[in-house]
């Protein structure tokens, strides 16, 4: 009977403690993260940072299920319920980087309205930020989160951290770095492609910008590499490499002993984002040699790779991406 009376008040404290869980309590196993994420009701989220303490931050909003889902070093350590842009003011999908992070921040558009743990996507009004969620998408264009999750990420995200906003959802997938993406180890990481004949021509400027997050984008379209830190070109080379036919991708790099890429999906992008494509087997894309010493040196946990068919002329990268408009206002 002892037996029995303590299973029961073990089940009891379970069916007890399930409804916290599921409204924001920090779970304690990524088992039971992932039991408490596919049942969540409006408002309510989970949290379980110690599942992995270390390690590139990325966060996925999944417009279409209304969830924000974040992985730190390729394992997910919290999801919550979301409200995303209302008809007309929808909020766009595709690969961002932090701008801007202001835990007091208030609108300009919007009756200066509170927008606590701001977190700006883009400098035409769209953040992460705590708000209402009435289980529907209901902002100007923003993405909602609760208050105390809000914080919670604000905590652990970093400026210049990569955030993934599509439609669908789709786990992501570590993959070891290999070919031109491996960052140097002695002994260990192979020469790169051999160098490009007349058309192997390249930039290399990292003073032009000394520190920030670096994204490497690859154009299939014109065939070029531009390497950009804290948003400014520091170099940029001829490329061959061939585009592939998949579901569009972005890469994360997390680093660690066996150095990790963090894969991700990016489905069901919108027409303007559409030019993103796969990053898969872009490793043994060909480059200058010296290009491909210069670009690993710089590659550091948490650079982004993006495939792209777009131009990646001046008119698409430099510093511009680092202005503040004055006339912004977040939404």
């Amino acid at each position: 009977m002892a037996r029995i009376a303590a299973a029961a008040l073990v089940l009891g404290l379970a069916s007890a403690l399930s409804p916290l869980l599921a409204q924001g309590a920090p779970t304690s196993a990524e088992l039971q993260l992932a039991k408490q994420a596919d049942v969540l009701k409006p408002g309510e989220w989970v949290w379980a940072p110690q599942v992995a303490r270390s390690g590139p931050v990325l966060v996925y909003v999944d417009l279409g299920r209304q969830r924000a889902t974040v992985y730190r070093n390729g394992v997910r350590i919290g999801v919550s319920t979301i409200s995303s842009g209302k008809g007309g003011y929808e909020t766009p999908t595709g690969v961002f980087t932090i701008l801007e992070k202001d835990k007091d921040h208030r609108s300009r558009t919007y009756d200066d309205a509170k927008m606590p743990y701001q977190q700006r996507l883009t400098w035409k009004g769209v953040a992460l930020h705590a708000g209402s969620l009435p289980g529907f998408p209901a902002s100007h264009g923003c993405v909602r989160l609760p208050m105390a999750f809000a914080k919670k990420l604000f905590d652990v995200t970093p400026m210049g951290g990569t955030v993934v906003i599509a439609g669908g959802h789709e786990d992501p997938v570590k993959r070891p770095a290999a070919g031109v993406l491996a960052p140097p180890m002695a002994g260990v990481t192979p020469p790169p492609a051999t160098v490009l004949t007349t058309e192997g021509i390249y930039t290399w400027n990292p003073a032009a910008s000394l520190s920030g997050p670096v994204s490497i984008i690859v154009s299939t379209g014109d065939q070029q590499v531009v390497v950009l830190r804290n948003g400014i070109e520091i170099g940029r080379a001829h490329a061959v490499v061939a585009q592939q036919i998949s579901q569009p991708q972005v890469m994360t790099f997390a680093g660690g002993a066996k150095p990790q890429w963090i894969q991700v999906a990016v489905s069901d992008l919108q027409a303007e984002s559409a030019e993103i494509i796969s990053t898969e087997r872009v490793e043994q894309m060909h480059l200058p040699a010296a290009f491909v010493a210069g670009m690993r040196s710089v590659i550091a946990p948490g650079t982004t790779v993006l495939v792209t068919q777009a131009s990646v002329d001046a008119a698409s990268t430099g510093p511009q991406k680092t202005v503040l408009d004055a006339e912004d206002s977040t939404k």
